[in-house]
């Protein structure tokens, strides 16, 4: 694992053009199927000392996110949105792009990318897909499928005022190194709940989100 973190930080990685290369050998080339022997969905209940309740993968709601990685030469970022304040649920959470799979969509890689285009005025034109994380099951009933998609810049965003505040980017470099992995915790639903947490600047990336970046960086770690 400290191998990977010593090539995320040398810049001939970044533009000899490796990361695309191990991020198709890392990532699901499919998405991951429901009942998964192999790799069982992931989530918040992987970290928790004691046993906790999770939804039933089969009864879950269906969504998709799309984790954009916006290849600037050198240095690769992360395209992340802040959730609208006036949202009933997640309000001002940090999140990728992305949201429920609708029956019209098909597939999760057509949902991340619909979800995109609304919520920051992606053009799914401008992502190449290049594989998917492994499922994540969220406490509030959720089956999340994370598709990863590379992103030529430069990007021209159209902010969805009614879904998101603000799109930014977070060095991809950050986010994969595991020294930025905090565990950090607080009581839900009357128990004490841990989750991963990468705080970067005035950001604080946690739960599901900071989750899926997680299981992004232990592929690619092998």
């Amino acid at each position: 694992m400290q191998q990977l973190a010593k090539r995320l930080a040398e810049t001939a990685f970044w533009n000899g053009g490796d990361l695309e290369a191990l991020l198709l050998h890392a990532l699901r080339p499919e998405p991951p199927a429901h009942g998964d022997l192999i790799a069982r969905p992931r989530g918040d209940h992987d970290l928790q000392s004691e046993p906790i309740d999770i939804p039933d993968e089969a009864s879950a709601i269906e969504a998709a996110v799309l984790i954009p990685i916006v290849l600037h030469p050198g240095e690769p970022t992360v395209l992340l949105t802040q959730r609208a304040a006036a949202l009933r649920k997640h309000s001002a959470q940090i999140a990728f792009p992305g949201g429920r799979v609708d029956e019209t969509d098909g597939s999760p890689l057509v949902a991340a990318l619909r979800e995109a285009e609304e919520e920051v005025g992606l053009s799914p034109g401008k992502v190449r897909a290049v594989g998917y994380l492994d499922a994540y099951l969220t406490g509030t009933g959720y089956r999340v499928t994370p598709v990863v998609g590379l992103v030529e810049p430069p990007l021209a965003l159209t902010i969805n005022p009614h879904e998101v505040d603000e799109a930014f980017e977070t060095p991809l470099a950050f986010l994969l190194d595991p020294a930025n992995h905090q565990r950090h915790g607080r009581e839900f639903r009357g128990r004490y709940r841990t989750y991963y947490a990468m705080p970067h600047g005035d950001r604080y990336i946690w739960g599901a989100t900071a989750g899926m970046i997680r299981n992004l960086y232990e592929r690619l770690a092998g």
